[in-house]
């Protein structure tokens, strides 16, 4: 099988994940909270990381986070130019996630850690990808 590096990676979901892709589609971003410990976590999987409890519900997260950390990709690949970021966004809701920052100039001059960042959905065909982008009154 050969791969298009020119075109960036479009999800296929699986049945643990098809909420969390569907939610994308619809410019929402949806992850799940544990009924019994309270605790919200991504990436989806079918019981609580943290108690263990398989009762757990979706729901649409705030889509505000903050710039955790980020390293900066300074080689084209899979449809991404270069320099792109490969960041983990602290949700407001208190999980972490693995995504893009866009729209800034990607220099650590731009890329400041703590900074307010609003999640978009990048479409890929069938699918929508969240990236984050800064919030808005955001320095950057």
């Amino acid at each position: 099988m050969s791969y298009d590096y020119t075109t960036k990676w479009v999800p296929r979901p699986t049945p643990d994940t098809q909420e969390y892709w569907d939610g994308a589609a619809r410019g929402e971003l949806r992850i799940q909270r544990c009924r019994e410990c309270d605790s919200a976590y991504f990436y989806p999987r079918p019981a609580c990381p943290h108690c263990g409890s398989g009762d757990v519900e979706w729901f649409t997260a705030s889509g505000r986070g903050t710039l955790y950390s980020y390293s900066i990709a300074m080689r084209s690949v899979y449809g991404y130019e270069a320099p792109f970021s490969i960041a983990i966004v602290a949700l407001e809701e208190g999980p972490r996630m693995l995504s893009n920052v866009v729209d800034v100039e990607q220099t650590p001059e731009h890329l400041i850690l703590d900074m307010p960042l609003q999640v978009r959905f990048e479409d890929r065909g069938d699918h929508a990808v969240p990236v984050f982008a800064p919030a808005e009154g955001a320095a950057a």
